[in-house]
């Protein structure tokens, strides 16, 4: 006879679970989840996530009192329009050294980063700069001058 005894149990209290099967319960529960998780990142896929950009051409409204020579920059855009005697032409603000945004002021371009300077026309006048400010293409519709960033066009090149 032992002196410790079972307590009688009672038809309310759960049935005891064996280690094996809460194993195999857990496992199978796991399994479950890793399938869940699988479908939900299935079903993101096809949603690409990617953000939009703006199109690479777009148009410009150069304002009427804009003196030949002096930089017009359209808001949002890394492109600086110019309008003088022999025509119009555009320049990209990105620096060719480690691609920062160069600010416009009265001598041309300097980059806030590094300290490049550009003539208006795109050139370096101080580097550490190794190319000049590319120029982009331009077309004229209308009295709207139109930008191409995408592509690049000769030093020099104006539209009439």
């Amino acid at each position: 006879m032992t002196l410790q005894s079972k307590a009688p149990r009672s038809r309310l209290d759960p049935e005891p679970m064996a280690r094996r099967d809460w194993l195999g319960l857990s496992s199978l529960w796991t399994m479950g989840a890793a399938l869940l998780f699988g479908v939900v990142g299935m079903l993101r896929l096809p949603k690409a996530a990617v953000l939009a950009s703006p199109s690479k051409k777009f148009k410009v409204a150069l304002p009427e009192t804009l003196p030949a020579g002096e930089a017009f920059v359209p808001p949002g855009r890394a492109v600086a329009v110019y309008r003088d005697a022999e025509g119009t032409y555009a320049v990209s603000t990105i620096c060719t050294h480690l691609g920062c945004v160069v600010k416009a002021n009265p001598e041309g371009f300097e980059c806030p980063c590094h300290g490049s300077r550009f003539n208006a026309d795109g050139t370096v006048s101080r580097g550490p700069a190794p190319r000049a400010l590319p120029w982009l293409k331009v077309q004229l519709s209308g009295g709207v001058v139109v930008v191409d960033e995408g592509t690049t066009v000769p030093s020099g090149t104006k539209v009439a």
